[in-house]
């Protein structure tokens, strides 16, 4: 059969190694998976199939180093999760029998107990059987701190298989961002970062939930789904008539051929592996001094990362050799060289100095370019604005408020740019069912992250001061106390109106609800100091960065929480959690995101001298001009409108069900959309209606340096 395509040249500077284990870890799973009654008998699995699989081979070139037993431990926890992908589809899918397919993923929690003396049910299949065996086998090696992170990994990696149940045969093309994400967790790939550290070293619990180390993993993770889609093309697209596949979602996206889109794929794929190794070399170190590591403690991130690289060396190799795969001509003479023939880097200079030159493109960009008034398309908004009667008083109090917090005496705002940003309108959008206090609130929070996100950049970006920044963004955590924690003493109108926000915003909080709280305004913080380190860089981010970083950036995780906080206890945390959920509130996050950049692009690039912002991004990744990259970023938030009302229509129904929520939590979880459309429509009428982005303030009020200069004192009011 023809190819749809030519392999494209793939960037990959780790050499492929194969454990010398490897006939070893093929006889012992073979052996395991007879005994755990996945072979025959089982109407799932011959012998000749797990051996046309060859887990064993996957598992020696993607874990080169480490010894015999825990090889074929790793190859037995590919063989599981490969079996209970088959069984579930032949017993469930192909069934289409949910309530059996929810009640058989519901156990398997049960088999993974953080304390090893909790008593697990009995096995009644090879799935549970599996699970309990390699479960109970692994976590000895490992911390509690791990084995929470490896449940929980495995549990997205399962439970995605009940949202795939649900949408079977939809026939519906994702959009790329709903496609990476999904990808991650239905590809496994976070899963197999967990055994990673099991191979390797496993990371501290200090710095396992920063953004380096979750962006190791993640771009880890899109790299090894990115690289399959492109060999797998042919057997899922042509042959099994499937739609998820990068290669076609990029297709049907930009609408372009499919060598086109092959090819695009692949620059996604070396950009997210130059993003892992910028994290790798420039955020990991630094968060390893921030966090005091030891070096022991550092040694193990480092055979972490390393670990991460030569999954994806081995990967590729896999992919290479694998008959599963579209790879015609492209196998190396032996895993130890470096792969040549029709798509690969027979010449490796040359390619090379192209993924360097693609590299420093992302550094090339040049601040302050004359762009004129940002051109606006159609924006897709079916949901009815409404405003809330308590505007004008939201306006006046507000205004107070910012000249006794000092935020209008620092030299960074005034009173003419306050009125020109007007963000009692855009809280009055937002919530215009509140009350006149829940209107202050909401509108001061929203003027206190927008000043700081103003501040950094014109303070610690115009002085180079990373340092600065960070420190700030450690004292800004401090004014959240959690649980009785000593209150800080105010330096500056940031902290003095954080800690007045937080005050009022906790009275009656529980201190789990703070923690969540915290966690949301702390993600904002240190996204402002990401973007200063971006900054100093000149480095224009990686798209799918960007677009995952830009959701912290604009407060997002806050307006969340202050939005489910609204609602009480009557949605259980687990809906929170749940897929379906997740992908609503990403929609129209990413909505209100992407229509911030549409309308602040000439702000950001003319006056300001920013690169974050999502046109720019697409400029600079796809070598396009600002109209066309406009087209593809427009096309882009309004197919997010399209997801949020997909998810809405047919996923949130079948979610009800799945939880079998009762009246009031379903009515809870209507008002929370409602909260959700109110937030899009609010926001899009406040972009249109403020003076903030418009060319002719802009012109008359372009941002200046702002000097080194101590805080005005402030006279508190009586």
């Amino acid at each position: 059969m023809t190819q749809p395509f030519v392999l494209p040249p793939f960037y990959m500077p780790y050499p492929a190694r194969l454990n010398p284990h490897v006939d070893q870890a093929r006889a012992h799973s073979t052996a395991w998976a007879r005994e755990m009654g996945m072979l025959e008998g089982s109407g799932i699995w011959e012998q000749a199939d797990l051996e046309a699989h060859d887990y064993g081979l996957l598992c020696a070139y993607t874990h080169p180093d480490c010894d015999g037993p825990a090889l074929s431990l790793i190859t037995d926890w590919y063989v599981w999760v490969f079996f209970f992908d088959d069984h579930f589809l032949d017993m469930f899918k192909r069934t289409q029998d949910r309530a059996a397919g929810k009640a058989h993923l519901d156990r398997l929690p049960l088999f993974m107990p953080l304390d090893l003396a909790t008593p697990v049910p009995e096995p009644e299949n090879p799935v549970e059987a599996g699970l309990a065996d390699l479960w109970a086998r692994t976590v000895p090696a490992m911390s509690v701190d791990w084995r929470r992170r490896f449940s929980v990994a495995t549990e997205h990696l399962l439970n995605e298989s009940l949202w795939e149940l649900a949408n079977i045969n939809e026939g519906r093309i994702a959009n790329p961002v709903e496609y990476i994400e999904m990808r991650r967790k239905v590809g496994g790939a976070p899963w197999s970062a967990g055994l990673v550290e099991y191979a390797t070293a496993e990371v501290p619990a200090s710095v396992a939930a920063t953004r380096p180390l979750r962006v190791l993993m993640e771009t880890f993770s899109d790299a090894v789904h990115l690289r399959n889609d492109l060999f797998s093309y042919q057997r899922e697209v042509e042959d099994e008539g499937e739609n998820s596949n990068g290669v076609l979602v990029l297709e049907t996206f930009f609408g372009c051929t499919t060598q086109e889109a092959a090819d695009t794929v692949n620059d996604v794929l070396t950009s997210r592996l130059h993003q892992f190794e910028h994290t790798a070399l420039t955020e990991v170190p630094a968060v390893a001094l921030e966090q005091g590591l030891a070096p022991h403690e550092a040694a193990a991130v480092a055979a972490y990362t390393k670990g991460l690289q030569d999954w994806q060396s081995g990967g590729h190799e896999w992919h290479l050799r694998s008959s599963r795969y579209m790879n015609e001509g492209a196998v190396s003479a032996s895993p130890w060289q470096p792969p040549s023939g029709p798509g690969n880097a027979a010449d490796i200079g040359a390619l090379l100095a192209a993924a360097a030159q693609e590299r420093l493109r992302a550094h090339s960009h040049v601040p302050y370019q004359k762009v004129g008034p940002s051109l606006l398309p159609e924006f897709q908004m079916p949901y009815e604005l409404r405003l809330s009667p308590h505007l004008d008083a939201a306006r006046r109090n507000l205004l107070a408020w910012t000249h006794r917090t000092g935020i209008l005496h620092e030299g960074i705002w005034d009173e003419d740019k306050l009125a020109a940003y007007d963000l009692a309108l855009c809280s009055a959008g937002l919530d215009p069912d509140g009350t006149p206090e829940a209107l202050d609130l909401s509108a001061r929070w929203l003027a206190w992250g927008t000043y700081g996100d103003d501040y950094y950049p014109l303070v610690y970006g115009h002085r180079r001061d990373l340092a600065a920044a960070r420190l700030t963004t450690a004292r800004l955590s401090r004014c959240m106390p959690v649980d009785g924690e000593p209150a800080l003493v105010p330096r500056d109108a940031m902290e003095r109106g954080l800690l007045e926000l937080w005050a009022e915003t906790t009275a009656e909080m529980t201190p789990g609800q703070r923690r969540t709280l915290k966690a949301s305004v702390d993600s904002m913080t240190e996204s402002w100091v990401w973007e200063l380190s971006n900054q100093l860089y000149n480095r224009v981010p990686d798209p799918v960065d960007y677009l995952e970083m830009r959701r912290s950036t604009f407060g997002s995780d806050l307006t969340l929480s202050l939005c489910r906080m609204g609602h009480g206890p009557a949605i259980p945390p687990e809906v929170y959690r749940s897929g379906p959920v997740r992908s609503l509130e990403n929609a129209a996050i990413d909505y209100a995101c992407l229509l911030n950049d549409v309308f602040s692009y000439q702000k950001e690039i003319e006056y300001e001298g920013e690169i974050h912002n999502a046109i720019l991004v697409v400029q600079n990744f796809f070598g396009v001009d600002y109209p066309r990259a406009l087209e593809v970023v427009a096309d882009l938030l309004n197919q997010r409108m399209q997801q949020f009302e997909h998810v809405l229509a047919n996923e949130l129904p079948v979610l009800y069900d799945d939880f079998e929520l009762g009246e009031e939590a379903r009515a809870a979880m209507d008002a929370y959309v409602l909260d959700l459309q109110n937030w899009m429509a609010g926001i899009l009428n406040w972009h249109r209606e403020v003076d903030r982005y418009k060319a002719g303030w802009l012109g008359r009020r372009a941002h200046t340096f702002v000097p080194d200069r101590p805080p005005v004192p402030v006279r508190l009011a009586g």
